[in-house]
């Protein structure tokens, strides 16, 4: 009985997701992007992803900090909703608990998709960010936890922030809807 009782919790599971489709508005991109989720490589970081998507939580979230030639980052649940004081995007989470890492082999190249963290490398909740070019100095260093397979040139056009921080000023562009996929 308990097996049976698990594995209907895992079918039900949004950890069964295969991807995610983020519907960006903005001044800078406006579009859909489409993200293979790699849960054979970050299994409970995708978990994480995949239920805060389905409750909706990233719907309405910003792109807090974009820095030209490297990535965007989003996905501050907490404190980066449109609308709110954007002084606080990016120093928040959600309230599930933080994740240990789940380090890969898979290179951070052009698309990839990345958990982002404080110092701490178990310290990764809700955010993450998109890879505009390879960045190969971040690997072994964040988790990867999916690749972006349509939409790059909807990433390519996120609002840019500051040279030197990558934050952005007015209004940034933001997820309006994010959906998992099977």
């Amino acid at each position: 009985m308990r097996k049976l009782a698990a594995a209907f919790a895992l079918m039900a599971s949004p950890a069964l997701a295969t991807g995610l489709q983020i519907e960006v508005e903005g001044e800078g991109a406006n579009g859909t992007i489409s993200i293979d989720l790699l849960e054979g490589v970050a299994p409970k970081h995708v978990e994480q992803i995949a239920a805060l998507a389905a409750q909706g939580a990233y719907d309405g979230v910003v792109f807090h900090r974009v820095i030209d030639g490297f990535m965007a980052q989003t996905g501050d649940v907490q404190f980066g909703k449109l609308g709110m004081d954007m002084r606080r995007a990016g120093t928040g989470g959600s309230d599930r608990p933080d994740l240990k890492a789940e380090f890969s082999d898979v290179p951070y190249d052009r698309g990839v998709v990345g958990m982002a963290r404080s110092q701490d490398p178990d310290s990764g909740n809700s955010q993450f960010f998109i890879m505009f070019a390879p960045g190969h100095f971040l690997n072994g260093q964040y988790t990867v936890v999916g690749k972006v397979t349509g939409g790059m040139d909807v990433v390519d056009a996120i609002k840019r922030g500051h040279a030197r921080t990558g934050a952005v000023t007015g209004r940034p562009d933001v997820m309006k809807k994010v959906t998992v996929t099977e």
